[in-house]
């Protein structure tokens, strides 16, 4: 395996789902959020969100129920909701630290790409002593085009002089996978098989993998 990814030079993490456990918490955060609209929240409704930008999930929810706040006030309340819960019940994986550590060791630059807000993002990454790792982080309201567009990813490696080619992207959700690949960048996928499907997964990403922790063994 280290002989296929022998030209990366690059990864770059999604942080919800991959670094942050935190997709549970988000359907405590849509469930409040719709409530105050009055409507229920469905588990369904994972799958039409999952891993996009903010403006494209909450304008999944505005649709949807027809929901009369403008969207980019629904965006303010639904990201306020998120910011209470980012400080209170989000914790990182277990694995997240260590792995990490393990890739940096290895001389590979370490990037963060994630959909949410600097708002969300950095305090949680400065609270659990994450931030330490990323040699750079690109935050949701840093590109027009959210995920599934490949332009956060984009991004990302610009900030660290890396061409596409020589990324490899790591992924949760299908959206964020589309995002990477449209990017042309290697994607390493670790799907929670309480949200999706894992054949969504095979054969559309590189790699598919059961957790975290495997993804040092990618470069052994």
């Amino acid at each position: 395996m280290k002989t296929e990814l022998s030209h990366i030079t690059t990864i770059l993490f999604d942080m919800d789902g991959v670094v942050a456990d935190s997709e549970p918490v988000w359907d405590e955060i849509d469930t409040e959020l719709l409530a105050r609209y009055g409507h229920e929240y469905q588990h369904e409704y994972k799958k039409h969100i999952m891993g996009k930008s903010f403006v494209l999930s909450s304008g999944f929810y505005r649709d949807t129920f027809n929901i009369p706040t403008p969207l980019d006030e629904l965006i303010i309340e639904r990201r306020a909701i998120a910011a209470r819960y980012y400080a209170t019940r989000i914790a990182p994986f277990e694995s997240a630290h260590r792995v990490l550590e393990v890739l940096r060791s290895r001389g590979l630059r370490i990037g963060l790409a994630t959909s949410a807000t600097s708002e969300l993002a950095l305090p949680f990454l400065e609270k659990y002593d994450l931030k330490k790792h990323f040699d750079a982080i690109t935050t949701g309201e840093e590109v027009h085009n959210g995920k599934p567009a490949p332009d956060i990813y984009l991004r990302a490696a610009g900030k660290l002089d890396a061409l596409p080619q020589n990324c490899l992207v790591v992924e949760d959700a299908v959206a964020g996978v589309q995002a990477g690949k449209s990017a042309q960048m290697r994607v390493a996928a670790i799907p929670d098989l309480h949200y999706v499907d894992i054949s969504d997964y095979i054969g559309f990403a590189d790699f598919v993998l059961n957790n975290l922790e495997e993804l040092p063994a990618l470069f052994e």
